[in-house]
């Protein structure tokens, strides 16, 4: 029976599509309606507030305070324990540290009446100056938090600086190598904050079941961390809460911080009653989180032949007001983005993080490699055209390949640098020069109507999970009638990885997909996972899965030789039946049904649990073709060519939707997405009449193709895709601008106004 590398339908594909009632609004009831009092202010202290009207307007079951609330501090990044990002907010607080931040939480008994008593709150503010500008936050004399946050390790947090986080990393004397480089590159680019523009809102729903415990239904792709967050801000031990995950709508990363789960929940707690919240779509832009915004400078040396031999990336992040995954986020984008060069002789990155009082910055697809490849590899496509030499053949040269080692890979150190054990990423680079058309087209061509031509490219890697961090457990179980229930935390939120789950479970019990249940996301029943983040499912809990399933299947072979009173090894099941050499057979359903009668004595379940220590790198590369109007600045990306490593694929249906999906959001990042504020601090691109992403018009031509490696610590040779498919699009697109305009474009997105600009100079 073979199910790898198949592109099996989605098992929940058909219900989605029917629209049949499996999202968290869908299956609410009798709930209070939550809404949120939000600052009108960037900055400023509460100094009174004064409830009594909207308390006493006829269907208000509660309006809640910073003096009602409970004090402890903590973070909404789901992250594992102990969490790296600072606890530096409270549920409400008497500060309010960007426009949007909570200042009150109404519950009614409909949305009505819920608007109608925010209305009747009166407060008053004592206005402080805000720090909006990032690149100015350290030297203001305004403090984003006036006391150094709690934090579980230091990561470089000093509050009375604004400063949330620092870190550096890398090996050799940098200064020195650029110094002896014959040729140095240097440039400063910007990635913006962008949106996650999921289609599902934030929402949950609240309720006391039978037992006084709290549960929680939501839109989340981190339950057990939910759960975890909830115990420490509501003061309430983690036995009493239940998180349960239905279909998710999306969350590219948005979902990782727990943003909405705290307010229902600390509603149902005064009141004793369901309580529901359902962000509106400007609450999900504007009072959630985004992609840090970042600036990093980037110097990249190297000899006449094209042999880097330094690089040095220096970056400046704005977390916004409060500091979910800030510290990670910043790491990662030199982490996942310096390997890739290993030949260097020195290699640097490092910064700061600042706080500012803007909306907070999260988690979002990509994860801080979208903005150091970004910035890298515009670096490298620099270095090539100021040595006149074709950017794929100095990437040829200077890239990583299978079986080399570097000091920064996962594992590694500078004395003990780990190995690659699997890339296909040449490959992937010829092919996609063959996709594009690229030697013919490099770097640009001159087209009627006043018109130029240009294409660019670009190489990433990511990871597959995070090493000897993220951890997840399955369970498989033997059901009566000689069926499975595949039991798993992790959260499928559009990605499919019920479906791929379930995949490798039914190649290794050799049985039918349509043979197995997925039940997944539920705290009190389902195995821990840490999420659906960090390209963790595929890698982490395939890994976890694969060993359930051969757990089951030897203790199904162990019990049969027990019945028959033969040996273990003399056993065999082929998923159907199970037959001895003595000549004795039984078939499967008779099997489980001879044990769940009694007469076998036992349950049996296979067991499975994998947190490595690796975290093995897909790669990408990304080729773009562009058409600049030269008289208008208009770009028309008119092909996007993306070849894949991501080891084994093991749904290519629905790995190709993955890649083409985070294509889009890169070429969103590239050419539209762009999260503005006025000068006072309000968001300005708070719905999509204003924040544009692309739509299917601005997508002319999109090929992906897949060039597999073998990984041999992943699942049947798997490696990651989720992530890292949103990184290539940003530098290539700008690199085929820049070569059709005779301009670098170092700051994004790259708007007509800024080309035409370009082209008037």
């Amino acid at each position: 029976m073979g199910y790898v590398n198949k592109g099996i339908a989605k098992i929940d594909g058909m219900d989605i599509a029917l629209g049949k009632p499996v999202y968290t609004d869908d299956i609410c009831t009798g709930a209070l309606v939550v809404k949120i009092l939000r600052s009108p202010h960037a900055y400023a202290r509460i100094k009174g507030i004064d409830v009594e009207k909207a308390q006493a307007l006829p269907g208000v079951e509660c309006v809640l305070t910073h003096e009602d609330v409970p004090k402890s501090k903590f973070t909404l990044a789901g992250q594992s324990y102990p969490e790296p990002s600072p606890y530096d907010r409270r549920i409400l607080d008497e500060y309010v540290r960007y426009v949007g931040d909570e200042v009150a939480i109404v519950a009614a008994v409909d949305e009505r009446t819920a608007e109608k008593a925010l209305g009747l709150i009166k407060v008053d503010y004592e206005v402080i100056q805000p720090v909006l500008d990032f690149e100015t936050a350290q030297e203001s004399p305004s403090k984003v938090h006036v006391d150094d946050p709690h934090v579980s390790f230091d990561i470089g947090l000093r509050s009375h600086k604004n400063l949330a986080a620092a870190d550096s990393m890398g090996y050799g004397d940098v200064e020195a190598e650029l110094e002896k480089s014959e040729v140095v590159v240097e440039g400063t680019y910007y990635m913006q904050a962008q949106a996650h523009a999921m289609m599902e809102t934030y929402r949950t729903w609240t309720h006391f079941d039978h037992a006084g415990r709290l549960n929680v239904v939501s839109s989340t792709q981190i339950p057990f961390h939910v759960r975890r967050i909830l115990a420490r801000a509501l003061e309430i031990p983690a036995s009493k809460i239940r998180v349960v995950k239905p279909r998710i709508g999306g969350g590219f990363g948005g979902k990782q911080t727990a943003s909405v789960e705290i307010f229902p929940a600390i509603v149902t707690l005064k009141t004793g009653k369901p309580a529901k919240i359902i962000y509106s779509r400007r609450e999900s832009f504007s009072c959630t989180t985004s992609r840090h915004a970042m600036r990093i400078n980037v110097k990249v040396g190297a000899d006449r032949d094209g042999m880097i031999k330094a690089i040095d990336m220096e970056a400046l992040s704005d977390t916004g007001a409060y500091g979910e995954h800030c510290w990670t986020v910043f790491t990662v984008a030199g982490h996942k983005s310096l390997p890739l060069y290993n030949k260097a002789n020195a290699v640097r990155y490092h910064g700061k993080v600042v706080y500012t009082n803007k909306m907070p910055a999260g988690a979002l697809r990509g994860y801080g490699v979208t903005q150091g490849i970004f910035a890298l590899e515009s670096a490298v496509n620099e270095l090539a055209q100021k040595l006149e030499m074709d950017p794929s053949v100095i990437r040829e040269k200077n890239l990583m390949k299978q079986g080399e080692k570097s000091a920064l890979l996962e594992g590694g150190d500078e004395k003990n640098p780990a190995t690659l054990m699997s890339s296909s990423l040449d490959r992937c680079i010829e092919k996609g020069k063959k996709l594009i058309g690229w030697n013919e087209k490099y770097p640009c061509i001159k087209v009627p109507e006043g018109k130029m031509r240009g294409v660019g490219m670009a190489v990433t890697m990511q990871g597959s999970g995070i090493a000897g961090i993220d951890t997840a457990s399955v369970m498989i179980k033997l059901n009566s009638e000689g069926f499975y229930t595949l039991m798993i935390g992790s959260t499928d939120m559009g990605t499919g990885c019920d479906t791929i789950l379930a995949q490798m479970a039914a190649q290794i019990l050799d049985t039918e997909m349509e043979n197995i249940t997925v039940h997944s996301a539920d705290t009190d029943v389902s195995p821990y996972d840490t999420g659906s983040y960090a390209s963790s499912t595929t890698y982490v809990t395939g890994n976890a899965t694969i060993f359930a399933a051969r757990d089951l299947r030897n203790k199904m072979i162990e019990k049969a030789a027990d019945m028959w009173n033969v040996k273990a090894e003399d056993v065999e099941f082929d998923g159907k039946e199970i037959t001895s050499k003595c000549g004795k057979s039984m078939s499967l359903s008779k099997f489980a049904n001879t044990l769940s009668l009694g007469e076998g004595n036992l349950q049996l379940v296979g067991n499975g649990t994998f947190g490595g220590d690796t975290s093995p790198p897909p790669f990408i590369a990304g080729f773009a073709e562009v058409e600049v109007d030269m008289e208008t600045g208009k770009v028309d990306l008119l092909d996007y060519v993306a070849v894949v490593d991501c080891g084994t694929v093991i749904n290519p249906n629905l790995a190709r939707i993955q890649v083409e999906g985070g294509i889009v959001q890169g070429i969103g990042i590239a050419l539209y997405e762009d999260v503005q504020y006025s000068q006072g601090g309000r968001m300005i691109t708070d719905t999509f009449m204003q924040y544009k992403i692309p739509c299917r018009k601005d997508i002319h031509s999109l090929k992906v193709e897949f060039e597999p490696s073998y990984e041999p610590t992943g699942p049947f040779g798997a490696k990651s895709v989720g992530e890292v498919v949103i990184n290539t699009p940003a530098p290539a697109i700008a690199d085929a601008v820049s070569n059709a305009v005779g301009k670098r474009f170092r700051k994004l997105p790259i708007t007509p106004d800024k080309v035409l600009m370009k082209i008037m100079e």
